[in-house]
């Protein structure tokens, strides 16, 4: 555990910037390939950070327990890994030995990280590192003690969730290396996808030579001791468009200036969201939170808007829309699944981050220009088709509707409704490349919900018929919004029929969503509380209260209201007993007592669950359990934990973020959507709102008489007028103004 201050932040006198409350460490002994990336750019296409794992997908990047470093990589995003470089002392290492054995330990107690930045001491070599980044280059600065300094470089082998392969290193200048090299298909990735470089050094490189075993290189250099620089490239593309990168975004040499811009951007997006009030440990959380929400997703696309297109069976290099002066008009990301993000990135996004929304949503109707279908998760330019689903269309309907409308809306409700019927990605289970029978779709819409077993066998992941029927169902009601919107009423009326296809799989008899076969028997035995058991990452208590677009229907089928809630609060009552999680890491979700967690808060099925209670009529009983779930689960600042499940590119950071705030969206996709008030964990924020999309400067939310045991809202009122309801729909929020809330420790 990391030991704080816990000194109000009322106190300025540190001065401390946003970015300094960052602490990046949060939960790495359990990361994931992607989740940590210190010298970055919000979701820059470099990635560069220390490995300390370099084994698979999970359980690998900077695991912060361990204490040998394996290389200091580019690229840590899903399901790609690249380039990874030693800096290394030969005086102090047999060379005709360095291909197997040139790791080095390190001590945490000479490393400083912050967002854009990593310095470390590597204590085999007596090598001070110290990293940084623009969105498309790596920048290093060693300090060797000797002569004898060199750089080992990595291009082959296990790194991360790719095996790197055809790697190849050519000097092209005294000072100049350019090379390539490809991630070999993995069981998500389904093609290969190359990574083309261009590295530069500060000073002649004096030899280069190959190790025994292929695929790493030594490069030697002239006068190494003291000071030595080094830049990479990168480019999904072309070395020329690595070149073009390089020259676009680096031309100089200052280190310091490239550490103090990435600082200033991390700076201005953190500070988009200003608290105040709680305590010093509580401010670095919930901008280390915050920092994650803008983690994770990365760019492909060159800086000129060349980028890869594997969508198709013939690889296509492509250019983004450019405006008039030659610039893109947005970037082309790598990204792992929106499965959640409807309470999660959605809601955060879109209010704080219109613009990073608007390019994301571009991004992803541009995959389906180029490959007749919107991507779930999209990696190398290409579907995974990760999770279940589509995920994608509360993301791009949302921002429809809150007024980010930089976008061809037409399209985009062609190609979601092509998404939602035969041939499209709801056919297609969890990886499920080469057919579309897993994702029982033709079941859904003849028979009105998903078999559990698919009756055709196991053809991908997540085949959990119980699960897909009510995901589904949520996703029609969501496109049935766009639909009204834009004035088709015969697909308005077509897509909410279908929403209500969840019903079809509640048994009335034991209370619980649960699995049925082809032909309509249920599952037998069964228990609600065994995981995975016909539910996605999920248990059949978790998974019932997937019903966002119609909680009340659902509390018919419960028997009414005080029926639903009961049941709701007891699931939380359990559930507080093992800390609202499955232990610290989704390592455990698989345990005998924490599978059976009947609300799981490490993990998407389930979060939105404490907000149902203010659909039932029991506002006091939401802001009760969110302020137990924030306390319990997305406070502390520890290397253990932090998120205690599968932060998957942001979301639980967002989430969290959202729970501080007292602001979250139970689905997102209405006409002016709605936002539930829940309380605040600070006295005051402030939310700069973007002026190119909204009218309103920003909001202010004032919470009087705040405190641990004061979680419930005894008054409200926006802009001095009383709230009767304690919701406000998007319009008026974005208009700008002052929300002040009095708290008090009795529910009213």
């Amino acid at each position: 555990m990391l030991n704080v201050s816990c000194q109000s932040t009322d106190d300025t006198k540190k001065n401390l910037a946003y970015v300094d409350y960052v602490y990046p460490q949060l939960d790495s002994e359990n990361s994931r390939w992607f989740f940590f990336s210190s010298a970055c750019r919000p979701f820059g296409m470099v990635n560069l950070s220390p490995d300390t794992e370099i084994d698979g997908a999970w359980g690998s990047g900077y695991r912060y327990k361990v204490d040998t470093i394996k290389g200091f990589s580019h690229i840590h995003a899903w399901q790609l890994s690249g380039i990874s470089v030693m800096p290394i002392d030969l005086k102090k290492i047999d060379e005709k030995s360095l291909y197997k054995d040139y790791y080095s330990s390190f001590d945490h107690a000479k490393e400083k990280v912050s967002p854009g930045y990593h310095k470390l001491y590597l204590d085999r070599y007596d090598i001070d590192v110290e990293l940084t980044s623009t969105k498309r280059v790596g920048f290093h600065r060693y300090h060797y003690n000797s002569d004898n300094g060199a750089i080992l470089i990595n291009l082959s082998g296990q790194l991360g969730p790719s095996k790197i392969v055809e790697g190849s290193l050519t000097q092209i200048e005294p000072r100049v290396l350019e090379g390539e090299l490809t991630n070999a298909p993995t069981r998500r990735r389904p093609k290969s996808t190359k990574v083309f470089f261009r590295i530069v050094f500060d000073r002649d490189i004096r030899e280069i030579s190959t190790l025994k075993g292929g695929g790493k290189f030594l490069v030697k250099l002239n006068e190494s001791k003291g000071q030595v620089k080094m830049k990479v490239a990168l480019s999904y593309t072309s070395l020329k468009n690595a070149k073009f990168n390089l020259d676009q975004e680096l031309p100089h040499w200052d280190f310091d200036q490239i550490v103090e811009e990435s600082r200033s951007e991390w700076n201005q997006l953190l500070g988009r969201i200003k608290v105040k009030g709680g305590s010093h440990e509580q401010v670095q959380r919930f901008y280390t939170d915050l920092w994650h929400a803008l983690q994770g997703r990365r760019t492909i696309s060159d800086a000129n808007g060349y980028y890869p297109d594997n969508t198709t069976d013939t690889f296509k290099i492509k250019q983004l829309p450019l405006s008039k002066n030659g610039k893109p008009l947005f970037d082309h990301y790598n990204s792992d699944s929106f499965w959640g993000a409807q309470w999660t990135i959605n809601t955060l996004w879109q209010l704080v981050y219109p613009e990073i929304a608007e390019a994301f949503v571009k991004s992803l109707l541009q995959y389906y220009k180029d490959g007749g279908m919107v991507p779930r998760g999209p990696s190398g330019g290409n579907y995974t088709y990760v999770m279940t689903g589509a995920s994608s269309t509360p993301f791009i309907i949302g921002a429809y509707q809150k007024g980010i409308r930089g976008f061809d809306f037409e399209m985009a409700y062609e190609a979601l409704k092509k998404n939602h019927m035969p041939g499209g990605i709801m056919d297609k289970a969890g990886y499920e490349h080469k057919t579309k029978l897993g994702g029982g779709l033709n079941y859904y819409i003849g028979q009105g919900y998903v078999p559990y077993p698919i009756p055709e066998g196991k053809f991908g992941y997540h085949q959990n018929g119980p699960s897909l029927t009510l995901e589904y169902a949520y996703q029609d009601w969501c496109l049935a919004q766009f639909a009204k919107a834009l004035g088709k009423q015969e697909d308005y009326d077509y897509f909410m029929t279908r929403s209500k296809n969840y019903k079809n799989v509640f048994d009335p008899t034991t209370g619980w969503v649960r699995p049925k076969n082809q032909m309509g028997e249920w599952l037998e035995p069964y228990d609600p509380y065994k995981h995975g058991a016909g539910f996605s990452e999920a248990n059949g208590a978790q998974n019932t209260w997937f019903v966002p677009h119609d909680l009340e229907g659902l509390a018919q089928l419960m028997g009414g209201n005080d029926k639903a809630i009961a049941k709701l609060n007891h699931q939380f009552e359990e559930a507080k007993k093992l800390g609202f999680t499955i232990g610290t890491s989704i390592d455990q979700e698989h345990h005998p007592e924490y599978s059976r967690i009947p609300i799981n808060y490490g993990n998407q099925p389930s979060i939105q669950t404490a907000f149902i209670f203010q659909h039932l009529g029991r506002p006091d009983l939401t802001q009760y359990w969110v302020s137990q779930v924030v306390k319990t689960v997305y406070e502390e600042l520890s290397t253990d934990r932090g998120y205690n499940g599968d932060e998957d590119q942001g979301l639980m950071g967002s989430l969290a973020v959202l729970m501080k705030i007292g602001l979250f969206q139970m689905t997102g996709t209405e006409l002016n959507p709605v936002y539930q008030i829940t309380g605040s964990s600070f006295n005051r924020i402030e939310i700069e709102l973007n002026k190119d999309y909204y009218e309103g400067k920003r909001i202010v939310i004032e919470v009087e008489n705040n405190g641990e045991e004061n979680c419930y809202i005894k008054s409200a009122n926006f802009n001095n007028n009383g709230m009767k309801s304690y919701t406000l729909d998007h319009e008026q929020l974005v208009g700008g103004g002052t929300l002040k809330l009095e708290m008090s420790s009795k529910p009213k």
